[in-house]
């Protein structure tokens, strides 16, 4: 157990001690630490913004009282992009920080190997951005929750559009690791059901952050769909794009493509951004709520900048993580997944919850289709999906997910 909470008569005596021994336990027991691992050199398009999101929401909930009176610390390690780094950094943060709980992690390989650190070790771990099915499904544990909305959420929503349109011979492109494969084959899987008249005609696997596009364009070419689904971000997103625009790929077909209206993504983009693609994204300059607005707000005023979609996911993750740790009022395991297990909260899209089935929330996400504004990529036609109207039912959840 790793409480923080210190009784009345303690406090009184660390109080009535002048000495300097007792004045470091003294501060350390008035913090409640927080465990966070991410890609940060691999990955800082969206990592830097991510970043800046959750160091917002420390300064909020430290400016409101921080956690049931306790000063709220994250502290950060980088995995690199690689699972046995993020492991290590899971360990170090448990048995060297005394962390009341893990947070954190982008690429979908490595927070399922968080997860499973989390499972082993009994370690609750809130995931902020992997987007496997797998981590609340398949490989689902009691220890481990998840913030974003999953692929089977993203791919649900992109088909209730796709499968309106009249192209029955589709292709796709997707980085061969679990967030790729995963993405693909739950798209595949809800748009057969849709329309059991497609026909998938070509697949291609490029590696994570090195894909040769000439080749790939070339193969999807060849192939002759009339739709591509793409999965490809970041530095690939942008090689695609540059290739597919120089050999025509795009004309005349739709594409469907995953996270590709997210500022970190969409905007290297620039004047290249082809137009038309159906996507999930956040379009930060058009969402028109309360709580939004004070998000916004209070990004701008802090960084002068707009935010990205990875703003919006630390920003979220530690004030979960924060509404958790103060409705259990303890870092116990078993007291945190007791709290967050059907727990409610406000999001700048709205108010989320954490299921109890499957331990995901019901954060949605933005679909719309990709334009071109003075030279920049925007979404237009958009719409807030929330994220509880696509899931499976319990039934089906039960079937998927593994016995605690």
């Amino acid at each position: 157990m790793r409480g923080y909470f210190v009784g009345a008569g303690l406090a009184i005596a660390v109080a009535t001690m002048a000495t300097s021994a007792m004045t470091t336990p003294a501060l350390a027991q008035s913090e409640v630490k927080i465990g966070e691992i991410n890609s940060y050199s691999l990955l800082p398009a969206f990592t830097e913004p991510y970043r800046k999101g959750w160091q917002l929401a420390v300064e909020e909930i430290n400016a409101a009282g921080g956690i049931n009176g306790k000063k709220l610390v994250v502290i950060s390690k980088d995995d690199g992009g690689k699972p046995a780094d993020a492991q290590t950094a899971a360990n170090e943060l448990v048995s060297s920080e005394n962390v009341a709980m893990l947070t954190g992690t982008f690429l979908s390989n490595i927070g399922l190997a968080v997860s499973d650190f989390a499972n082993q070790k009994k370690v609750f771990f809130l995931a902020a951005e992997p987007l496997t099915d797998a981590i609340t499904w398949s490989k689902g544990n009691r220890y481990t929750f998840r913030l974003r909305p999953s692929n089977y959420m993203q791919a649900a929503m992109l088909v209730e559009e796709a499968a309106k349109l009249p192209a029955k011979r589709w292709a796709t492109i997707a980085p061969n690791y679990e967030y790729g494969q995963s993405a693909v084959a739950v798209f595949k899987k809800l748009m057969s059901e849709k329309r059991p008249d497609i026909q998938w005609v070509d697949e291609q696997w490029p590696p994570q952050g090195k894909i040769d596009a000439g080749p790939v364009i070339q193969a999807v070419a060849a192939a002759n769909p009339e739709a591509i689904l793409n999965v490809t971000f970041g530095a690939d997103l942008v090689k695609l794009v540059r290739e597919g625009n120089t050999r025509g790929l795009f004309k005349g077909r739709t594409v469907v493509s995953f996270l590709t209206g997210e500022p970190e993504y969409l905007d290297p983009l620039k004047d290249e951004t082809p137009e038309g693609w159906i996507v999930t994204g956040y379009p930060w300059y058009s969402i028109k709520t309360p709580e939004h607005d004070a998000f916004l707000k209070a990004y701008q005023a802090k960084y002068n900048d707009y935010p990205r979609l990875g703003s919006i996911v630390g920003y979220q993750t530690i004030k979960a993580a924060a509404a958790i740790l103060a409705k259990a009022g303890s870092s116990d395991p078993e007291k945190l997944i007791a709290a967050a297990e059907g727990i409610s909260m406000s999001s700048p899209f709205g108010e989320i919850t954490f299921r109890k089935i499957d331990h995901q929330s019901t954060l949605g996400a933005f679909t719309g289709k990709t334009a071109l504004k003075d030279g920049k990529g925007i979404m237009v036609d958009t719409a807030y999906r929330k994220g509880s109207d696509y899931l499976p039912s319990d039934a089906e959840i039960e079937k998927l997910r593994p016995k605690d």
